[in-house]
């Protein structure tokens, strides 16, 4: 199970919808933006994405750390989980995450992190390059784009605020 979810995050390279995800050209800086910017994300979000169950709970900002994890869940059986950090960098942030199955081994080779760079930030909204956070009400939409078995996707995950 665990080789048709581990896709490699790899951003595409094809043009697709602004709305869904923006990209880095090579060579281009990052966007700038501050994680107090982020408030909106704090919280406990349960939804659907991956043909399954998955939730996200993000932490205050302290000290330029935004912490947060995830995890999905299909026919009532734990996949994978992840562990969050937006980190402030200068006058930008990035999101850098770890994936790790039920027994915690990870997804990624030791000290390496798949690391999403910011491109833009609006009111209720983030784009990385290559993942998407749009927020409307008590409603989040994540876009994220990928490749699973050699096919360029775009995986759309809808949160809704709950409570633990």
């Amino acid at each position: 199970m665990k080789s048709s979810l581990l896709f490699v995050l790899i951003l595409l390279s094809i043009s697709v919808s602004q709305a869904q995800v923006k990209k880095l050209e090579e060579g281009q800086n990052p966007g700038i933006g501050n994680l107090s910017q982020l408030e909106w994300l704090t919280g406990y979000w349960t939804g659907e994405g991956f043909g399954g169950q998955c939730e996200e709970v993000w932490m205050p900002e302290i000290d330029g750390h935004m912490i947060g994890t995830f995890r999905f869940w299909s026919e009532e059986k734990l996949v994978f989980t992840e562990f969050m950090n937006l980190v402030q960098e200068g006058d930008t942030f990035s999101l850098k995450l770890k994936h790790y199955n039920p027994d915690l081994s990870g997804w990624e080779a030791d000290g390496e992190w798949t690391i999403f760079r910011l491109v833009e930030v609006g009111e209720n909204s983030v784009w990385f390059d290559g993942l998407t956070m749009i927020r409307t009400g008590n409603e989040i939409k994540l876009h994220l784009a990928m490749i699973e078995n050699g096919v360029e996707t775009i995986e759309e995950l809808t949160y809704r605020r709950g409570s633990l």
